[in-house]
């Protein structure tokens, strides 16, 4: 877009054209900002003629952005929030809320901080709706980009090194993150397993047969990289995706798995597994809330990020750090 045109840009078309992305239907859009649907179209027509994109076209009962427009939307929507917080700031007040807030984490995550973040729903906010949607990657940042979910909750060395290396380097940094707990990953076994009553070693533990807990499906994982380090591997013969059905598996087979101790309890399944230490040394594993910088000003995100930290605080007895 040429300078010229940029300073005779009707900026509420912004507003038109974020509300459509989110919604993909004119109606709903229209409906949204208390205008009839041929005026959120002839706003869509004149942006479409400011920036030369086609911007959404009809697809099916909705409308589907062209790749201009997806590189577009978190730009606008950011700038709209933060003018909007800006101009109109927004308490918000737990006990009259009826907001809805989508959590992206694993099965072992939720199973130790979901009832304590509930019990904290039902005494502070009891209009407010959670939903926890599975985490299938290491990472989420496109999910929380594009506002699928609100905050992923997990182990992300890889993405926190990336942002911290982007900082360092003076570039602009879209996301946010706060430790919760730091994590201890075992080695798990059925009770009669053969290796249950012997010493684990390397060489036992290289030799045996493995299950792999892997959200996004990937064949190796940070036990795998450690083992890489010292020119040493496992056999993985069996992949899941959740730490849960991991137990379940292990439990009536001679495989061996990796998953967080404090997680074992919670199962059902502790009686029937026997932990041992990893005989290797692996990163500590920090479990962090990450979310879009769009939403660190936000009151409501404020007070879920309060909620979450609180609720590791009480579950692990440590204070969290930053």
């Amino acid at each position: 877009m040429p300078p010229s045109t940029f300073h005779t840009l009707d900026l509420n078309l912004l507003r038109v054209f974020d509300e459509v992305m989110a919604e993909r239907s004119l109606t709903r859009a229209a409906h949204n900002l208390a205008l009839t649907q041929p005026a959120v179209s002839n706003a869509l027509r004149r942006l479409r003629e400011a920036l030369g994109d086609e911007l959404l076209r009809r697809h099916g009962h909705g409308m589907e952005p062209t790749p201009r427009a997806l590189a577009l939307w978190p730009s606008v929507r950011e700038a709209l929030r933060q003018l909007q917080a800006t101009i109109v700031p927004s308490a918000f007040e737990p006990q009259q809320a009826n907001s809805t807030f989508v959590l992206a984490m694993a099965d072992a995550t939720a199973a130790e901080l979901m009832g304590g973040l509930a019990r904290q729903l039902e005494l502070q906010a009891p209009g407010v709706s959670l939903r926890v949607v599975p985490l299938t990657t290491r990472d989420p940042r496109s999910m929380l980009a594009d506002g699928t979910a609100d905050i992923a909750l997990g182990y992300f060395p890889a993405v926190l090194t990336d942002l911290t290396g982007r900082a360092q380097a003076g570039e602009a940094v879209a996301f946010e993150h706060q430790r919760l707990y730091t994590g201890e990953y075992v080695c798990v076994m059925r009770r009669s397993h053969p290796l249950a009553e012997q010493p684990m070693t390397l060489e036992s533990y290289c030799a045996a047969r493995h299950l792999l807990v892997s959200f996004s499906g990937r064949p190796h994982g940070f036990v795998d990289e450690a083992l890489t380090s010292i020119g040493r591997q496992r056999r993985i013969v069996f992949t899941v995706n959740q730490f849960f059905t991991a137990g379940q598996v292990v439990v009536n087979s001679d495989l061996l798995t990796v998953l967080p101790r404090h997680f074992v309890p919670t199962t059902g399944m502790g009686e029937q597994l026997a932990l041992r230490d990893l005989p290797l040394d692996v990163p500590p594993v920090h479990v962090e809330a990450l979310w879009h910088r769009r939403l660190q000003h936000d009151s409501a995100h404020q007070w879920l990020r309060r909620q979450l930290l609180q609720v590791a605080q009480a579950a692990f007895g440590t204070e969290a750090k930053p």
